[in-house]
């Protein structure tokens, strides 16, 4: 189950997101022939990625930032992207072009601090935007709890999109973060759970102003948790069913 798009349409064009979308789909593909290649790919980490043992020894700082925006595989860089393109248009909408990409890079260090706490001697190299963007999708659940998101089951053979409260999806996913981290430890590699649980702890309290601004509790009174504007509808008509070919 996974989330494909929200009804939430953004009053402006959010130039931010493009930017970021098209910054990490770039410097993949442009560093995609190291993928192939072991010893240029360890030494294009040691340079970019966060590793906690090089922070811990005092070098490496500058990847609390770049490491954001490096992506391990094709799965990895997708899915990212799908969850900020999905969420991060509303966000830049309610902050502004500028402050959102500061909240952006602010809660993709956060992240990572996190992450080096969990294991400040871990060798592991860690990439990927994340948590980052795990700071987004709180800022979402603050201000859109209940803009619905459509979700896609799969269950075997069958296959249905449901849409569902944003705060359902988001808190679920939350939870999926500790219970990882708690169970992993961040020398093994794999997920970094506690650099998503940071991103999305950072993300609420940088959010917390913005939302207060909106009147706080007041604000979730008078929207109902709904997005400002009508929400957009996917419904299947006769002009847009894809035609089957007759044989």
């Amino acid at each position: 189950m996974f989330p494909i798009r929200d009804h939430n349409p953004s009053g402006r064009v959010p130039y931010v997101t493009y930017l970021l979308l098209v910054a990490n789909i770039a410097i993949f593909f442009g560093t995609w022939s190291l993928h192939s290649d072991p010893a240029a790919l360890r030494s294009h980490y040691i340079e970019f990625a966060l590793i906690p043992a090089l922070v811990s020894d005092g070098y490496g700082y500058s990847g609390f930032l770049t490491s954001i925006f490096l992506h391990g595989g094709l799965a990895h860089l997708g899915g990212n992207m799908l969850f900020l393109f999905i969420f991060g248009d509303n966000i830049e909408d309610e902050m502004g072009h500028l402050p959102f990409a500061l909240f952006y890079l602010l809660c993709g260090a956060a992240a990572g601090l996190a992450h080096y706490l969990s294991g400040p001697g871990s060798p592991i190299p860690t990439v990927g935007a994340s948590g980052a963007i795990a700071g987004v999708m709180a800022a979402y659940l603050l201000l859109f709890p209940k803009a619905k998101v459509d979700i896609l089951v799969i269950l075997v053979i069958i296959i249905r999109i449901i849409p569902i409260p944003a705060w359902i999806l988001l808190i679920l996913w939350f939870g999926m973060q500790l219970f990882g981290g708690i169970g992993t430890s961040p020398d093994q590699g794999g997920v970094a759970y506690w650099a998503h649980a940071g991103g999305f702890v950072i993300g609420l309290i940088l959010t917390l102003p913005l939302w207060l601004r909106r009147g706080g509790p007041a604000f979730w009174r008078d929207t109902s948790g709904q997005p400002p504007h009508p929400e957009a509808t996917y419904t299947l008509t006769r002009s847009n069913i894809p035609k089957v070919p007759r044989r």
